[in-house]
């Protein structure tokens, strides 16, 4: 009977701290999938809630729709630029990946509802619908916030229903309410909702 002869591999053994290395990473990938995004920033939101206050009383002092619109538009711009500072920030704080895992999935349910709300924007201003715009910022902001809340902490789920009870409200209000409802939301709301995210979640 012939001995068997057991043919050398091709390949190398992985070696112990390699195989260690490919398990942590393993691990971290399934920890940030399944994870909750942490960086929704609270003092971000304490700065855009300022700047929607600021660009409430400007506006409401505007002798027309198109100054009107462009005090909120400027404010949103500089909303989305602070968002955005501070959310890189928090997330480079904390040493977790500002789009992989929970941050990609709350980026993408983020992101719809406010492209519907730039588009319905447009359409209600080329329509001369301009005081329908306070509901329909106030509730696709805050399904935006709402549905990308659930990937995240529990309070900011709140404050995108919170946003949207006021959205109901401009809805189905008369339009001189508009003014006050945008500062509740976007200044009072962002305020005390971002201190309370701040206080609780580092930041």
């Amino acid at each position: 009977m012939r001995p068997v002869r057991l043919e050398p591999s091709d390949s190398e053994p992985i070696a112990l701290h390699q195989r260690a290395i490919n398990d942590l990473r393993y691990i971290r990938e399934t920890m940030e999938r399944a994870g909750e995004f942490t960086a929704v920033p609270g003092w971000g939101g304490v700065g855009m809630g300022t700047i929607g206050v600021v660009a409430a009383y400007t506006a409401a002092r505007q002798g027309d729709a198109e100054r009107w619109l462009a005090v909120w538009l400027g404010a949103a711009v500089l909303a989305i630029a602070v968002a955005t500072w501070s959310m890189a920030r928090k997330a480079r704080r904390a040493g977790i990946a500002l789009l992989g895992g929970p941050g990609r999935k709350f980026a993408l349910s983020f992101l719809p509802p406010v492209v519907a709300g730039a588009v319905l924007t447009i359409a209600l201003y080329r329509a001369g619908m301009v005081d329908w715009l306070a509901a329909v910022w106030l509730l696709l902001y805050g399904a935006a916030v709402a549905t990308a809340g659930t990937f995240s902490v529990r309070i900011v789920p709140v404050m995108g229903l919170c946003f949207m009870v006021l959205g109901i409200a401009a809805l189905f209000g008369p339009a001189s309410w508009n003014d006050w409802l945008l500062a509740a939301g976007f200044g009072g709301f962002q305020i005390g909702f971002g201190v309370a995210i701040a206080r609780r979640h580092g930041g």
